[in-house]
């Protein structure tokens, strides 16, 4: 298969109680670009996540939902590399951002963790920050709030569309990346909010 991304990764936290939160919209998207693809999530057996395979003309893209807490996601994002037999450069992980705010993603070649447990764990995983990333925003940070309460919860009544509408885009900036690259989805789509 030809350089480019091999692996999507999109981390949250499985548990019914979880489902649509804003720490869980990486599973989010993730859902919708199968959706769109007409791809159905199995359970692995060999790794713990959850794996949709995106058959393409020139190979296949594997689809991750790691089934361990945020916290131990890079376990699932290494299984996945090396059943893929791919780099760093070639995965593309999917995480909530609080410093965006709700409406806006942002995507990036690499970077820190910026505090967020998920994407510590796929840097401590790898022993490095230079992977690509769709960050989403579910900001802004409340202020004089709990911020672990405020991820946990679910999007306001006022938001529920707008979270629809980031994960249909983000799901849609994610297929761009597959067919053009990370730098040009970069350019498509970092100026973009819904």
């Amino acid at each position: 298969m030809k350089a480019g991304v091999q692996v999507i990764v999109g981390l949250g936290n499985t548990g019914s109680e979880y489902v649509h939160t804003r720490h869980n919209i990486g599973f989010d998207v993730l859902d919708a670009l199968a959706l769109a693809e007409g791809l159905r999530f199995r359970k692995s057996w060999t790794m713990p996540a959850l794996l949709a395979k995106w058959r393409r003309p020139v190979g296949h893209v594997l689809l991750v939902k790691p089934t361990t807490f945020m916290n131990r996601s890079g376990h699932a994002v290494t299984r996945a590399m090396r059943r893929k037999g791919c780099g760093s450069e070639d995965i593309l992980v999917v995480v909530d951002d609080v410093e965006l705010e709700a409406g806006r993603i942002r995507i990036r070649p690499k970077g820190s963790a910026g505090g967020h447990n998920g994407v510590q764990s796929v840097v401590d995983a790898l022993g490095s920050e230079a992977f690509p990333r769709i960050r989403i925003g579910v900001g802004p940070r409340p202020e004089g709030k709990d911020l672990t309460n405020y991820v946990l919860s679910k999007w306001p009544e006022e938001l529920e569309e707008t979270a629809a509408k980031l994960s249909r885009l983000s799901a849609e900036a994610a297929h761009y990346a597959v067919e053009h690259g990370v730098e040009k989805a970069m350019n498509e789509y970092n100026a973009r909010r819904v």
